[in-house]
C-alpha cells in the first residue's frame, strides 16, 4: 500500500513538474524504495527523477537496482561521478556496478578512485559475480587464535566502524590460514586473559569459485548468517554474509519465472524493438510447435469430416496432457534448481510420477468417457477418448520429467525451453492417439 503510495505522488510531482515535491519525496524513502519507484517509470521518466536523487545516496540506490535499470543510469553519469557515489559501498556491491559498465569506462571509474579502493576491489574482480568470490566483501575483521579476548576488545575500540553485518570475526593463523570463527558476544561475555582459540567455533567456509547456487543453498540448509570465502591454500579472502544471499535467491526466482515465459529483459519499460525482439523468438519457436500439431491433425482429416465430435473433444484430451505435464515439469525443474534431484534419484521421480499419470489418466478417463457418451450417445468415442486420455496423461508425466533432465544435461536452461517442448510433444501425442484410434474405429 506504502509502494502505491509512494508511486502515485511521485507520478503527481512528475506530471506538476515540481522537482522540489520530487526530492523532498524521497528524502523520505529508503535507497531500495527509490529504486523500485525508478524501476516502476518509463526510462524518459526514471532519468528525470534521478537528477533529483541526492547525490550522496545515488551509490547506495544504484546498489539495489535491477541490472538492466542500473545501466541505464549509470549511463547519465561521468566516471568520477560514479567513483564518489560509490566509493561509501561495499565492495562486493561495487564490483556488481562496475560490471555493469563498458570496461573503458570502468577503467576510468578505478583510475579515478583512491588506491586503497582499487585494491578491495581487485580480489573482487577478479572471479566471476556468479562464484562465492564474487560475492565476497573483503572487507573484514580478523583476528588470531592465539590472542586473549581482552586485545581483540581493544583492538576492536580502536579500530571503530565495522563492517556492517558483522556477527563474527574471522580467525586465522599467522599465514592467514583460516580457522574458524569467533562471535562478537563470545568477546564482550568472556574472561579477557583467555585466549581467541578457546572459544574458537569450526564453521563452513567457501572455496572462491563455488558458484552462487551451492553457496544459497547451503546458507538455507545451514541457516548461516555469514560465512567466510578461501582460496585453493585455504586462505581467508573475505566474506558473505546473508544480505548477499538474499540476493542471489530473488535473483534465481526472478530469471525462472522470466525464463519460463521466455524473457531476459528484466526491466518491464526496456526499450520497444528489445522487448519485442526477445519475446518474439520463443513466438516463433511454439508458432513452429503449433503447426506440427496442425500438421498431425492434417492427416486425419477425412476421419474428422466422418466423425464431427472428434473436433468438439480433440482439445480435451490436449489440454490435460499440457497441464498435468506442465505440473510435472514444474516439480521437476524446482527439483534441479534446489538441487534435490539428481542423476542418482531421477529415475526414482520417473517411476513416482509415471504412477501419478497412470492414477490421474485412469480416473479421469473415465469422467471424461461417461460425459463423452452422454453428449453424443456413441459407446465407441467414450471408450477412444478414455483411452486417449490415460496415454496423454502417461506421456505428459514422462516427458515433464524427461525433458528438463535432457536440458540440463546439454547445457539448456529446462525453464526458457522445457514449456514449448513439453507442450509440442502432448498436443502431438494426444492429436495422434484419439485421431488414431477413431481411424481404427472408423475403418473397423
Amino acid at each position: 500500500m506504502q509502494d502505491l503510495e509512494s508511486q502515485e505522488k511521485l507520478l503527481k510531482a512528475l506530471e506538476a513538474e515540481l522537482p522540489e515535491d520530487i526530492r523532498r519525496h524521497f528524502d523520505q524513502l529508503h535507497p531500495s524504495e527509490i529504486a523500485d519507484l525508478l524501476e516502476s517509470l518509463p526510462k524518459k521518466d526514471r532519468n528525470t527523477v534521478w537528477d533529483q536523487v541526492a547525490f550522496e545516496i545515488k551509490g547506495d540506490v544504484l546498489s539495489h537496482a535491477q541490472d538492466s535499470v542500473r545501466a541505464g543510469l549509470l549511463e547519465l553519469m561521468l566516471p568520477n561521478e560514479v567513483a564518489q557515489a560509490t566509493m561509501h559501498l561495499d565492495a562486493d556491491d561495487l564490483a556488481d556496478i562496475l560490471n555493469e559498465l563498458p570496461e573503458a569506462i570502468a577503467d576510468n571509474v578505478l583510475l579515478s578512485m583512491d588506491v586503497q579502493n582499487r585494491q578491495r576491489l581487485a580480489s573482487v574482480l577478479s572471479y566471476p559475480d556468479d562464484t562465492a568470490g564474487g560475492l565476497m566483501n573483503p572487507d573484514i575483521v580478523s583476528v588470531r587464535a592465539d590472542v586473549p579476548l581482552g586485545v581483540v576488545s581493544r583492538y576492536l575500540r580502536q579500530r571503530g566502524k565495522l563492517p556492517e553485518q558483522t556477527v563474527n570475526l574471522m580467525v586465522v593463523d599467522r599465514e592467514n590460514t583460516y580457522l574458524g570463527v569467533l562471535p562478537l558476544s563470545y568477546v564482550l561475555t568472556n574472561n579477557p586473559e583467555a585466549s581467541v582459540g578457546e572459544f574458537l567455533i569450526s564453521e563452513i567456509n567457501f572455496p572462491a569459485d563455488t558458484p552462487s547456487r551451492e553457496v544459497a543453498k547451503a546458507f538455507e540448509q545451514r541457516d548461516l548468517f555469514s560465512a567466510a570465502v578461501v582460496d585453493n591454500k585455504g586462505k581467508l579472502l573475505g566474506s558473505i554474509t546473508v544480505d548477499d544471499v538474499l540476493d542471489v535467491i530473488q535473483e534465481q526466482a526472478e530469471q525462472t519465472v522470466r525464463s519460463m515465459a521466455g524473457l531476459v529483459d528484466h526491466d518491464m519499460f526496456a526499450p520497444l524493438l528489445s522487448s519485442a525482439k526477445y519475446r518474439g523468438i520463443w513466438l516463433g519457436i511454439n508458432l513452429i510447435a503449433a503447426f506440427l500439431a496442425s500438421l498431425v491433425v492434417g492427416r486425419f482429416a477425412e476421419t474428422i469430416q466422418e466423425l464431427v465430435a472428434l473436433a468438439v473433444l480433440m482439445p480435451v484430451v490436449a489440454s490435460m496432457g499440457g497441464v498435468a505435464g506442465s505440473q510435472t515439469l514444474n516439480i521437476t525443474i524446482r527439483g534441479l534448481a534446489t538441487g534435490q534431484i539428481t542423476r542418482a534419484n531421477s529415475r526414482i521421480l520417473i517411476n513416482k510420477e509415471l504412477g501419478v499419470g497412470i492414477l490421474n489418466g485412469a480416473t479421469w478417463a473415465c469422467v471424461v468417457a461417461f460425459i463423452s457418451i452422454l453428449w453424443f450417445k456413441n459407446y465407441a468415442l467414450g471408450a477412444i477418448i478414455g483411452l486417449a486420455m490415460i496415454v496423454n496423461l502417461i506421456v505428459a508425466a514422462f516427458a515433464g520429467v524427461v525433458i528438463p533432465l535432457a536440458l540440463k544435461k546439454v547445457g539448456v536452461d529446462p525453464a526458457i525451453a522445457g514449456g514449448v517442448l513439453l507442450i509440442t510433444v502432448t498436443d502431438v501425442i494426444g492429436f495422434a492417439t484419439f485421431l488414431g484410434l477413431a481411424a481404427i474405429y472408423l475403418r473397423g
